[in-house]
């Protein structure tokens, strides 16, 4: 019930800023969250998780969404063995991290394109290769996304400004994390990080017992 109760919270929570930015951000609108290192920046991406991309054709988002129900099943059924098992709270809490954030982005991709009025001709709906031609007015023709059940775009918004001091080596001046992100992805990150740095604790070996040598009686 914990865990439920947590994985229904992630979920709420990150549709409920998600439908926040659709209605209430123009694209690539910024507005400060917490003093000028973090921010809410509103962009859409039709791939995984931070704004990576994978491909451009209708079945490679297809594929994706294909596998993120995959995955989400499989989850809910390790979790379901691990519970059974009587498997530690904390670990369970970590799968259930996991699992809000795969449902959380497969919910966007699943409805969204039927939820939200679509414009082409936003930059983040065009998608070159893809072969949808569209016109975009004083654009001219573009190529766009494939819409429709599992082709919707995920929404990203949380964005670090955060550069490294200048005498990092290789990395001074850069951007510490790039990368646009929602909350699904923390929820999964999270969840990860917490597997990785506690495995010995959810994992633990059981040694086998050394047999004892008999002594001969004297």
């Amino acid at each position: 019930m914990i865990v439920a109760l947590i994985v229904a919270t992630v979920l709420l929570l990150d549709q409920i800023i998600k439908i926040y930015v659709k209605t209430s951000f123009e694209p690539l609108e910024t507005r400060g969250l917490l003093g000028e290192w973090l921010v809410m920046e509103y962009i859409e991406n039709p791939g995984m998780a931070f704004g990576t991309t994978f491909g451009s054709q209708m079945w490679h988002k297809l594929a994706l969404s294909i596998f993120r129900i995959i995955a989400i099943t499989a989850i809910t059924y390790y979790w379901i063995k691990q519970v059974k098992k009587g498997a530690r709270l904390e670990f369970l809490i970590a799968i259930g991290l996991v699992l809000a954030g795969a449902a959380g982005n497969l919910i966007d991709s699943m409805f969204y394109d039927f939820a939200f009025e679509y414009d082409p001709c936003i930059w983040y709906n065009r998608l070159e290769g893809s072969g949808v031609m569209t016109d975009c007015g004083l654009g001219g023709m573009r190529e766009t996304r494939h819409t429709g059940f599992l082709l919707g775009n995920v929404v990203d918004m949380f964005k670090f400004q955060a550069e490294w001091p200048s005498w990092v080596p290789w990395l001074g001046g850069k951007e510490v994390f790039p990368a646009i992100w929602n909350l699904a992805d923390a929820s999964i990150t999270l969840g990860i990080i917490m597997v990785f740095l506690r495995q010995r604790t959810y994992f633990p070996k059981n040694n086998p017992q050394k047999n004892s040598i008999p002594t001969p009686e004297a």
